[in-house]
């Protein structure tokens, strides 16, 4: 692994707060760009970015994610969404019901370690109403938005959070 990988891995943080400062078209072009590197099943890339900047926007999501407000204050937040059919074509209801998601969830992985090595705070929120981000953003119902990630520059620096022991959440089978 590169030391420039475990560092952004290791430095990486849930960011809750951030300044009022733009982050440009090219960084997020950039996040993205690292984003569509994730693995897929079946190369299918069964997912769909939705990018959101007004303010209006960005605040109607905060309140569709169970009045999380700092996601109001990033000046930029990404929707992740997963494409259920896109999956399903190679793979029927497993790719619906699970690949897609796992695409998604890899994609957005990269996506938070991509803004990490730029100095971006990012959070990962789970936590909302499907209906609502639909509604806000006008995605369709063929998209599964799986997360929200606030993106924008730092104005707070998390301590670490404890990690569970390898030997606790490792099995080795010689």
């Amino acid at each position: 692994m590169s030391l420039e990988l475990e560092a952004a891995i290791n430095k990486r943080r849930s960011v809750r707060s951030y300044h009022d400062r733009e982050v440009s078209p090219a960084t997020v072009t950039r996040l993205l760009e690292a984003a569509v590197m994730a693995p897929s099943a079946g190369n299918l890339q069964a997912w769909h970015f939705v990018v959101a900047r007004r303010p209006e926007a960005r605040a109607a999501l905060a309140r569709a994610a169970l009045d999380q407000e700092f996601i109001a204050q990033a000046p930029v937040v990404i929707v992740v969404c997963a494409d259920p059919e896109r999956s399903a074509t190679r793979y029927g209801q497993r790719g619906r019901t699970l690949y897609c998601l796992q695409d998604a969830a890899a994609a957005t992985q990269n996506l938070l370690l991509a803004a990490t090595a730029h100095g971006l705070g990012t959070c990962w929120v789970g936590a909302f109403d499907e209906v609502r981000v639909r509604e806000v953003l006008g995605i369709p119902a063929s998209l599964r938005p799986v997360a929200l990630v606030p993106v924008g520059y730092p104005a707070e620096a998390p301590e670490t959070r404890p990690r569970r022991p390898l030997e606790e959440v490792t099995t080795v089978l010689d």
